[in-house]
């Protein structure tokens, strides 16, 4: 189910329920329920990045191989994101870092704390605005070229993994996303790490979901995270799994 199909399926009900009046008088209220569906679809795969509605995002990895993938969201922070980068070196594990633009300005030493220690970093637009979803084309191509350049300053390397915020795809950010050549990551195991449940709710909620191949999706932006980091790590240790990058995971060529 892509955006393409379920307005191509859309405009042929449409058709169906025209000739069914013209030849049969069956009542025009009927085009609501089209209508409908469409609205309930366009909702779902605009909120639902593993769906690709709009366009492909790369969510996990299909293999039986024990390895996963670790992401981080909405940094960098100066407290936070350090103390996730030590834990990481302790474990010898690679993540990805999508960062937001606005807050590289002063916080540009982690930008290169991050590069400097293997790790990549992702695009995850300037601003992360409430209201990105309404952004035309040309407003999500400034987002996302500014952050680009902020990082680009720092660590004279071009970003080409993207993360959309909220995980909400849209037709202008697809758009956007393709003319820029970005790759778009989501992922399949979410922490829930931003809310107010307990470090043991949300190490039990990404145990639960942790599985060959799997893109899990952290914030480092809170001490919860730090001590679910550490036991997440503890558990693949444990239990024979291997961290690897975004892109050995999903053999991505950036």
């Amino acid at each position: 189910m892509t955006f393409k199909s379920t307005s191509i399926v859309f405009l042929l009900s449409l058709c169906f329920i025209g000739l069914l009046n013209y030849f049969c008088e069956v009542n025009l209220l009927w085009l609501i329920l089209p209508f409908l569906v469409y609205n309930i679809l366009i909702v779902y795969g605009s909120a639902t990045i593993q769906s690709n509605f709009f366009i492909r995002a790369f969510c996990n990895s299909n293999t039986t191989e024990k390895v996963f993938a670790i992401t981080f969201d909405d940094g960098p922070h100066n407290i936070y994101t350090p103390k996730v980068l030590d834990i990481l070196a302790e474990y010898n594990a690679k993540a990805t870092f999508f960062v937001i633009g606005k807050k590289i300005r002063g916080n540009e030493p982690i930008i290169k704390q991050i590069d400097d220690g293997g790790h990549s970093i992702g695009n995850h637009t300037y601003s992360h605005s409430f209201f990105i979803d309404f952004k035309s084309k040309n407003g999500f191509m400034n987002e996302i070229d500014h952050t680009a350049e902020e990082v680009f300053k720092i660590t004279e390397k071009r970003i080409v993994l993207f993360r959309p915020p909220y995980g909400v795809t849209t037709p202008n950010l697809a758009s956007a996303a393709r003319e820029l050549n970005y790759k778009i990551i989501g992922w399949n195991v979410r922490s829930m790490d931003t809310t107010g449940d307990s470090i043991e709710t949300i190490f039990k909620r990404v145990k639960e979901q942790l599985k060959p191949g799997a893109v899990v999706l952290f914030h480092d932006t809170s001490e919860k995270t730090i001590e679910v980091l550490k036991q997440t790590l503890n558990f693949a240790e444990e239990n024979g799994y291997k961290i690897v990058s975004v892109e050995e995971l999903l053999k991505l060529t950036v």
